[in-house]
């Protein structure tokens, strides 16, 4: 970075990487494990994950909210050195670093189907769920206060992926036509020409 100026990453961008790598691969390992009898039968297994599902969904959801409310009270405006990253790289990024963490969560979820059938995958797609509701909350907060919210890649780093983590001091904030990712961190829907 030129005259100062910081990689900055999209929040909603960074908790949004996680949602679908979590949520498929519990949906496969629920699949998966919906095969194995397990200790507990089927119907049980199948019904503790599903209760594990919501909760972890809610719990992920929740999580952390004053937090990130607090940062996005402070932040400052970006620079105009700033570098704005691109929503691609950061997932790539994210998925990247946490690659094995994902892959133990899979096996560990495969591995719970032999005692409660299903259970560890739909605890692993709930943590997908919830992430992509809390995604959407952070959007709900950028639209409300007619802005986006960015977290400095170096911080990121330093807080283990988490933008809200205690790496994390402060966020940078954009109108809401910076950047290639919507509100929410979703694609931004460019208009078809007239």
């Amino acid at each position: 970075m030129t005259r100062g100026g910081q990689g900055l990453a999209r929040v909603a961008v960074v908790v949004r990487a996680g949602a679908a790598p979590l949520w498929w691969l519990g949906v496969a390992a629920a699949g998966i494990g919906v095969l194995v009898p397990g200790l507990t039968g089927r119907r049980i297994g199948v019904l503790a994950g599903a209760a594990l599902f919501l909760v972890t969904a809610a719990a992920v959801a929740y999580a952390g909210r004053g937090r990130y409310r607090a940062l996005a009270r402070q932040a400052a405006r970006a620079g105009k050195h700033d570098v704005l990253q691109d929503r691609a790289v950061t997932v790539r990024n994210w998925r990247r670093a946490h690659r094995w963490w994902l892959l133990l969560a899979f096996l560990a979820g495969l591995g719970t189907a032999f005692a409660a059938p299903a259970a560890g995958g739909l605890l692993l797609a709930g943590g997908g769920a919830g992430l992509w509701l809390k995604a959407a909350w952070i959007g709900r907060l950028e639209q409300d206060g007619e802005l986006l919210l960015w977290v400095r890649v170096d911080w990121l780093r330093a807080g283990a992926g988490r933008p809200a983590g205690k790496g994390v001091k402060a966020y940078r904030a954009t109108g809401v036509a910076a950047g290639d990712a919507a509100p929410g961190g979703s694609r931004r829907r460019v208009a078809a020409p007239a």
